[in-house]
């Protein structure tokens, strides 16, 4: 296990029940090993040419390494809120300082047999020169709606950033339906 994997592995994260209540604390290996809710924040981030930010995760990741994703974010730490999670992993992860708040939009619960976690799901605009954290980034680019659309059925997604992108044109639709 490389370094900043075990340090990761080691991260201190609230578990919290079917209700997004806090009812314990464990390492963030162990919530995974033994299939412990915990809380996550998705950030879809838009440049200034409208265009989302994509990329594909390093092969050291905990979970869905190597898999493509169309939102940065990351597991809520013990104590963090949804939304300070939400700027400090997009900051993080796009490798800029100074962002916007990420405005939220919704949350749900993703489950399948393997996972458990509360998702917060916020969009933000991201108009400064991004370098992509190495230890979370193998690869980057940014798609437009449609060339997004078009590459779904051609990569391998993160099965829960799948979920929250559906979730968020469903959302959009009701939205503007």
């Amino acid at each position: 296990m490389d370094p900043q994997q075990a340090l990761n592995a080691d991260e201190i994260v609230d578990i919290v029940n079917e209700s997004d209540e806090v009812v314990g604390q464990a390492r963030r290996g162990d919530a995974y090993a033994h299939r412990l809710r915990t809380r996550c924040t998705f950030i879809l981030a838009r440049d200034a040419e409208d265009r989302i930010f994509v990329h594909r995760r390093t092969p050291q990741k905990l979970v869905f390494p190597s898999h493509y994703d169309m939102f940065v974010g990351g597991v809520v730490g013990a104590g963090e809120t949804y939304d300070g999670t939400a700027l400090r992993e997009a900051e993080e992860e796009l490798g800029v300082s100074g962002l916007p708040q990420p405005v939220p939009l919704f949350k749900f619960l993703y489950e399948t047999p393997e996972h458990t976690w509360w998702s917060a799901v916020y969009e933000v605009r991201c108009t400064l020169p991004v370098q992509p954290q190495e230890s979370e980034v193998a690869w980057h680019t940014f798609l437009t709606d449609a060339e997004l659309a078009q590459r779904i059925p051609q990569w391998e997604w993160t099965p829960d950033g799948m979920a929250a992108y559906e979730r968020l044109l469903e959302w959009r639709a009701e939205r503007d339906g």
